[in-house]
C-alpha cells in the first residue's frame, strides 16, 4: 500500500512530539461481497455523504477518442431511468439531495448527498443514474455540442495550449499525452457505442473506492456499497502503465498573440511511493508552494517584479508523475524569467533551503491540515481519495507527525535528488523576445 514505507521510521521520530494529532476515528468497513470502504460517523446533523471513486477515469480513453469518458460522466443526470434530466433534477430537488458526477485523469467520480430521512431515495436516483442512463441521441447531440464549444473556447486560452503542449511532449504515447476531454475534433467524432463502451470500462466493480461520513452506521454503508456494485461489470480495459515526464531538456515556443508569455516548465517528478515523497512535499512547499513566502514569489514576483504569481508542484499521478511549474511575464522579459527559474532550481540542488525554512513551513502545514475537514462532504471527498492514493487508514491521524518529523537533512537529500535545472522543459505560449524553440 503507498505510504506504508513512510511510516517506520518516520512515524517513531515523530511521536516524540508533544503536539496533538488530528484523532479522527475512521471505520474500515467491508461489505458482505468484500468491497471495502471508510466511514466517519457523526450522528449528531441528519445528513450523510457519500464518495464514490472509480479508478481509471480518462486514462482509459481509447486511442482516438479522447473526452469519451468525460463526455459520458456528463450525459449520466441527463436522463435515467423513465425521467427526463428535468425530471432527474426536480425528483433530487423536491428530496433536498444531491447526486453529481466527475470525471479526471484517473478516476470517475459519484458524489451522493442525502438527508438521512431520505437517503434512501436519494440513493436509489444516484443509482438510476449510475446503471440506467437514458444515453439518448438527443442528449449526447446537445451536451456534446455544449461541450465542443467550451473546447474551441480552452483551445484559444494561452494556459491550455500551455498545459496541454506540455503533457504532450512529456507523456508521447500515453493517455496522460491527450486532453482529460479531449478535443473538439476527437469529441464531435464520439458516437453513442463509444459513450457505452466509454461507461462499461469507467464504472466496474473491482475497481471502486468508497469514503463516507454522517448520520450512517457501518452495516448501512455496507448494504450502500453492494448495491452501488452489484449491477456493475468487472474491468476488462487494462490500466494504463506508469510513466515518468520525459520531455527533452529545452524550450518549446508556441507562438500567440499577447502582451504576455505563459511559461509551463518541468521534468520527471517523484513517484508517490517513494519513501521520500513526503520530504519531496514538504521542500516543494517552501520552493514553489505559490506562497508569498516561496522562494519562487520571492525572487520573481517580490524582488524582480516579473509575474503576479509563480507555483511549482508534485503532479505525482495514479499514472504518472511530474515535477511542474507555471507562471506569466511580459513578453519581453520571458528569457529574464526562465534563466532565473533555472537559478533558482540550482539554489534549490545547491541546498539552499535553511532550518528556518523549513520550521516555518512546518509550522503552516500542520495547522492548515485540520481546516480540510470542514464537514461531511469534505470528509468523505478526502477519505475516498485517501484510498484511491493508497494511503493508510490512520494517515490523517499521522500526517502531522510524518510532516514534523522531517529534517533538513530529509529536505537537503531530496533537493538535490530531485531539482534538476538542466533538465527542465519550458513551454512558451506567447511572442517571447530573445527566445527559441531549441527542440524539433
Amino acid at each position: 500500500m503507498r505510504f506504508n514505507r513512510l511510516i517506520g521510521a518516520a512515524l517513531a521520530l515523530a511521536l516524540s512530539f508533544a503536539a496533538p494529532a488530528l484523532a479522527i476515528d475512521i471505520e474500515d468497513v467491508t461489505s458482505p461481497a468484500g468491497h471495502e470502504a471508510w466511514l466517519v460517523e457523526e450522528h449528531s446533523i441528519p445528513f450523510v455523504s457519500i464518495e464514490v471513486i472509480f479508478t481509471g477515469g480518462a486514462s482509459l480513453d481509447p486511442e482516438g477518442k479522447a473526452g469519451a469518458v468525460s463526455l459520458m460522466t456528463a450525459l449520466l443526470t441527463e436522463g435515467a431511468g423513465d425521467l427526463d434530466a428535468q425530471g432527474y433534477a426536480a425528483a433530487l430537488e423536491a428530496l433536498a439531495g444531491s447526486v453529481s458526477f466527475d470525471a479526471g485523469r484517473d478516476s470517475v467520480s459519484m458524489t451522493i448527498r442525502a438527508l438521512s430521512e431520505n437517503r434512501d431515495q436519494v440513493i436509489d436516483l444516484a443509482l438510476m443514474a449510475l446503471t440506467d442512463a437514458q444515453f439518448s441521441h438527443m442528449s449526447l447531440d446537445r451536451v456534446r455540442a455544449q461541450t465542443i464549444a467550451s473546447l474551441e473556447r480552452a483551445a484559444r486560452n494561452p494556459s491550455t495550449i500551455a498545459q496541454e503542449t506540455y503533457s504532450r511532449l512529456g507523456y508521447a504515447g500515453h493517455p496522460y499525452a491527450t486532453p482529460t476531454d479531449g478535443t473538439a475534433a476527437t469529441v464531435g467524432a464520439l458516437t453513442l457505442d463509444d459513450i457505452l463502451a466509454a461507461h462499461r470500462a469507467a464504472f466496474t466493480s473491482d475497481r471502486i473506492v468508497v469514503g463516507a461520513a454522517g448520520d450512517i452506521t457501518g452495516p448501512e454503508l455496507a448494504a450502500i456499497i453492494d448495491r452501488i456494485a452489484q449491477d456493475l461489470p468487472a474491468a476488462e480495459r487494462p490500466l494504463p502503465e506508469y510513466r515518468v515526464y520525459d520531455a527533452a531538456p529545452g524550450v518549446t515556443v508556441v507562438p500567440f498573440d499577447g502582451p504576455q508569455s505563459v511559461i509551463q516548465f518541468g521534468h520527471g517528478g517523484m513517484d508517490a511511493d517513494d519513501p521520500d515523497f513526503m520530504a519531496a512535499f514538504v521542500m516543494n512547499e517552501i520552493f514553489g508552494g505559490g506562497g508569498f513566502n516561496s522562494r519562487l514569489m520571492a525572487e520573481i514576483r517580490e524582488a524582480r517584479g516579473l509575474t503576479y504569481g509563480i507555483y511549482t508542484s508534485l503532479a505525482s499521478s495514479r499514472f504518472g508523475d511530474s515535477y511542474v511549474g507555471r507562471f506569466s511575464t511580459g513578453n519581453e522579459t520571458a528569457a529574464e524569467a526562465i534563466e532565473l527559474v533555472r537559478e533558482q532550481f540550482q539554489w534549490l540542488a545547491d541546498g539552499g533551503i535553511t532550518q528556518e525554512d523549513l520550521e516555518r513551513i512546518q509550522t503552516y502545514m500542520t495547522g492548515a491540515y485540520p481546516l480540510r475537514f470542514d464537514g461531511n462532504e469534505s470528509i468523505a471527498r478526502i477519505l475516498a481519495s485517501m484510498q484511491f492514493q493508497g494511503y493508510p487508514l490512520n494517515y490523517v491521524n499521522i500526517r502531522n507527525d510524518l510532516v514534523r518529523a522531517v529534517t533538513l537533512e530529509d529536505i537537503q537529500r531530496v533537493a538535490q535528488r530531485l531539482a534538476q535545472p538542466e533538465a527542465l522543459h519550458f513551454v512558451v505560449v506567447g511572442q517571447p523576445a530573445g527566445v527559441e524553440s531549441t527542440t524539433p
